[in-house]
């Protein structure tokens, strides 16, 4: 199989249009079934009602563009389960998420399908022999890919909210998770990179400020277990491990950080860190007197950055791979440490 520069482009495309055309469909069904992020909490930051369910065209446009084209090709026997490993979990977190969305779940509940989904995909992956970046322990290498997985689910899913941040958050990182692949001929995970750039910049168009719809948890849950995946998955293939595998969470830095400050904030305030609470990146920025659309900026911005730092040390890891990782360290603590001293609540 091989696809080309064309062809790639062509599936971005094509999952921005697709996605930006069922978000209306999906948000027309949304308000019709009242299933409505209300503004009825402190925490809200809306002052309308406005409709969720927006993952589900973020999903269904990954999904047919993904099997659209593997049913095109003439591979699709070997492509079919190696995209499938990806999207089928994905899809039954995405569809836990909709429960979410429309009836309400609590906390652990969900914890615990994150865990046993991502306990599956480490088996699976084990039986595939696909693990990436291999720390030369099995039962290592899958108990650091459940918590990879968990962790990613609940950080895209935290980061949430506010108006375009977690869809352009993540159109950002699966741009950069493409290059890489793209150069490293992983021709599956640039496609599936690809694809989701496309589909979360199509949503985007109704998602930015002021939001006409949110991905919810359908969206968030979905997106946070397929980029998790993708990045086990990527393999960058430079000389030193400790590079590689640094290259991972400077794909995601943003999220992380975000989930780091509200977890950490609420555990000393004592609360659980699965309560919500205006105390996530975005409600610090606009603490500070920005607007929700350029804390939306900042936050892409910031995540491109880390996106960029990630793309040097992957580029010229033999020279600069090092410093720019520490680099990349240092502008992330001083990072926390800022929002961290910006108050947690108004």
């Amino acid at each position: 199989m091989s696809i080309t520069n064309i062809q790639f482009a062509i599936l971005g495309n094509t999952a921005f249009v697709l996605a930006g055309l069922l978000t209306w469909p999906v948000r027309a069904i949304a308000i019709k079934l009242s299933v409505m992020d209300l503004p009825n909490m402190e925490r809200k930051t809306q002052k309308e009602p406005v409709p969720y369910l927006g993952g589900v065209a973020i999903a269904l446009s990954i999904i047919i563009v993904t099997y659209g084209a593997i049913l095109y090709s003439d591979n699709t026997k070997m492509t079919f389960p190696l995209v499938t490993y990806a999207l089928l979990p994905a899809a039954v977190l995405g569809l836990m998420g909709l429960i979410d969305d429309i009836r309400g779940l609590p906390a652990l509940p969900r914890l615990i399908a994150q865990t046993v989904v991502a306990i599956l995909v480490a088996i699976f992956m084990l039986n595939r022999n696909l693990d990436a970046v291999p720390f030369g322990n099995q039962l290592v290498n899958d108990i650091i890919n459940v918590i990879w997985i968990v962790a990613i689910c609940n950080s895209i899913n935290f980061f949430d909210n506010l108006d375009g941040g977690a869809a352009g958050t993540v159109a950002v990182s699966t741009l950069g998770i493409s290059l890489i692949a793209a150069n490293q001929g992983q021709e599956l995970i640039t496609a599936l990179a690809v694809v989701t750039c496309g589909a979360t910049v199509g949503f985007l168009l109704w998602n930015k400020s002021p939001a006409k719809i949110y991905m919810g948890d359908a969206g968030a849950l979905f997106l946070g277990v397929l980029v998790a995946v993708l990045t086990i998955r990527l393999n960058p293939g430079i000389s030193s491990k400790f590079n590689s595998i640094a290259i991972l969470p400077m794909l995601l830095a943003v999220p992380i950080l975000d989930t780091c400050i509200a977890v950490f904030s609420r555990i000393r305030r004592g609360i659980s860190p699965f309560t919500g609470g205006k105390d996530h990146l975005s409600h610090r920025l606009m603490r500070k007197g920005l607007s929700k659309r350029n804390t939306a900026y900042c936050l892409w911005v910031m995540q491109a950055s880390f996106v960029a730092l990630a793309l040097i040390v992957y580029t010229w890891t033999a020279s600069l791979g090092t410093p720019v990782i520490v680099l990349a360290g240092t502008y992330w603590l001083g990072a926390f440490v800022w929002f961290w001293r910006i108050p947690s609540s108004d």
